[in-house]
């Protein structure tokens, strides 16, 4: 079955190294947390708020060993007035036995508040 596990970490500025360091680190506590192969991975998609654009925070995925091979998307968030800025969210579609209670979602930095229920 194949599940969402999701996650999201904000920057401090729109600067390349930031961007791609915190996608990095938002992707390696997903996959830790979940125990994730990258076999088991169908397809990662990731977002950034419109004032995140200085780096494709999908590239941060290739600096992980083994990956090479995993399909990963960038994507836009949609621009909601009074939402969260500054912010790159991602969504890992992963094969798993796991049931939904049991996956671990990654909120860091200032998006902890996104999902405090979890």
């Amino acid at each position: 079955m194949i599940r969402g596990v999701r996650g999201a970490i904000t920057v401090s500025k729109n600067d390349e190294n930031e961007i791609t360091l915190a996608a990095e680190r938002l992707l390696r506590d997903m996959i830790d947390s979940n125990q994730i192969v990258p076999d088991d991975v169908a397809s990662i998609f990731i977002s950034a708020t419109d004032d995140v654009d200085a780096a494709f925070p999908a590239k941060a995925l290739r600096n992980l060993e083994g990956w090479t091979y995993v399909p990963v998307m960038c994507m836009k968030e949609l621009a909601i007035p009074g939402s969260l800025q500054m912010c790159i969210r991602a969504m890992i579609h992963v094969n798993t036995q796991k049931k939904q209670d049991e996956i671990r979602h990654v909120y860091l930095e200032g998006a902890v508040g996104l999902r405090p229920d979890l």
